[in-house]
């Protein structure tokens, strides 16, 4: 008996109108390809049309909103106007193939390589060093001034505009991974005593205000229906840190100021909470249950299988989001509609760059970067 995978490929709808063909996204990854000059390359709109053919929404890679927000060699920007016609292509090959295209805004605060920044001074919510992963701390950010916090807002907004003159069905801002909102947000990286930190509430404010400015931008400049998304990471490893109990309290500030979705990231859509909660069911379901009917949720994490993107549909996730599996196979949406969900590939093969059309650098990340991407024997 062959499942049914039908579901998947339910169209919906947003509250403000914008439809998808099917409850598929392409979850924004890196891929480290752009020109210099902060310009979309040629094999990433290559890259990005080959995958817009099946997902019913694409949300790009992150693009930095200042130049002292760059966190990535080879990341595009939307920090001026000279790359609007840069980010127009974009726009243009991912609508071309059939999906909605959404621009992921950004800046990296503490976890920007120096190297790349004008100045090579990172900044942060605080003087605080990210702890890193193996042991040690990153560099030592400046804490931002007032002037300086006011001013990424204004880019944040900035941004959002020329991604409406580009042509854009979208924003997603990106307020997780540890970069600048959630550097904000957090009582590890965020230890201000002014209207930016301290409490919960104080904690808040960056995020939101850059929130406030995103909307301000879409109701000045945008003509017809434009989605404003918000990506968090739903907890944090140190201590003090994110919990769920804080999580909570982020969505509930988000939904009271009004979104079109939240973005959930996680390595592992099924993964379970640390502290904060005394409800041990997988965090997507108690976010799911948080955000309620009010705001719909996007949920990512290790569904390589179609069988289990149909799972994830039973926590009450409205889109699922696909990010290496996409890059493992970019016809993944369309061997299910054509009743070939068998037939997905779940192990990226090393002998097929060609074939799936990814960028050199991407692809020397992919094959160098040991646990991260499932790769054939």
């Amino acid at each position: 008996m062959s499942t049914d995978y039908s579901p998947l490929l339910e169209s919906y709808r947003f509250e403000n109108g914008i439809s998808l063909k099917n409850r598929v996204v392409m979850a924004p990854m890196t891929n480290f390809s752009s020109n210099e000059d902060g310009t979309v390359s040629g094999p990433e709109l290559q890259y990005y049309a080959r995958r817009s053919k099946g997902a019913g929404l694409v949300i790009t890679a992150c693009v930095y909103v200042t130049r002292g927000g760059k966190g990535f060699a080879g990341e595009f920007g939307a920090d001026r106007d000279e790359l609007i016609p840069s980010l127009r292509e974009l726009a243009e090959a991912i609508k071309g193939a059939g999906a909605k295209a959404v621009l992921q805004i950004f800046h990296g605060g503490r976890q920007c390589p120096p190297e790349l920044l004008p100045d090579g001074q990172t900044v942060s919510a605080s003087n605080v060093p990210a702890e890193l992963p193996r042991g040690g701390h990153g560099p030592v950010p400046r804490a931002l001034s007032e002037e300086e916090i006011t001013g990424i807002i204004a880019d944040f907004g900035a941004a959002t505009r020329r991604a409406i003159e580009a042509g854009f069905d979208g924003v997603e801002i990106h307020g997780a991974n540890g970069y600048l909102l959630q550097q904000f947000f957090s009582p590890h990286s965020n230890t201000r005593e002014d209207r930016w930190g301290g409490s919960l509430e104080n904690r808040l404010t960056f995020p939101l205000a850059v929130l406030r400015e995103v909307k301000h931008a879409v109701k000045e400049h945008a003509s017809s229906p434009f989605l404003v998304g918000y990506r968090f990471s739903p907890e944090e490893p140190e201590t003090p840190g994110i919990t769920m109990a804080e999580t909570f309290a982020l969505i509930d500030a988000l939904k009271e100021e009004g979104l079109d979705y939240l973005h959930v990231s996680q390595q592992d859509l099924w993964s379970k909470p640390h502290r904060g909660t005394d409800d041990s069911r997988p965090r997507i379901e108690q976010i799911v249950d948080r955000a309620g009917d009010d705001v719909p949720v996007i949920g990512v994490g290790s569904l390589y299988k179609a069988d289990d993107a149909l799972k994830s549909l039973e926590t009450g996730i409205s889109l699922v989001a696909l990010g290496r599996p996409l890059l493992i196979d970019p016809d993944w949406v369309q061997k299910v509609a054509e009743g070939r969900a068998a037939d997905i590939k779940t192990e990226l093969d090393p002998s097929a760059q060609a074939e799936l059309v990814i960028p050199d650098p991407l692809w020397g990340a992919l094959i160098h970067t040991p646990g991260w991407m499932p790769i054939k024997a």
